[in-house]
Order: C-alpha cells, then sequence, then structure tokens
C-alpha cells in the first residue's frame, strides 16, 4: 500500500468528527469557486495572449 494511504484516512476520520456536512459542502463549493476563478483568469490571459500575437503579424 501506498505510506500515505494511513494519513488519508486519518485525515477524513477527523473531517468527519469536527465537519458537520454543511461544512464539508462549504469548503468543497469555495474550492470550485477559487478554482473558476483560476480558470477564467487565465482564459482571459490566453484570449489577450492570442490577440497580441495575432495583431503582431
Amino acid at each position: 500500500m501506498n505510506s500515505k494511504f494511513p494519513f488519508v484516512l486519518f485525515f477524513l476520520y477527523v473531517n468527519l468528527l469536527f465537519l458537520s456536512s454543511c461544512g464539508v459542502v462549504e469548503t468543497i463549493f469555495k474550492a470550485g469557486m477559487w478554482w473558476a476563478f483560476f480558470l477564467v483568469g487565465l482564459v482571459v490571459v490566453l484570449v489577450l495572449w492570442v490577440a497580441f500575437k495575432a495583431r503582431k503579424k
């Protein structure tokens, strides 16, 4: 087995003990929101980069 597996099980167990289901869902949505901000920013940078590359030609 992977050496990190017991740590992951312990982490999940502690989360189940101390976080309510609403807290877990809230954490998941917060992570999803920041991931979406990152992807939107990446797309904007990519579009600007392509536009500037096309303008130089």
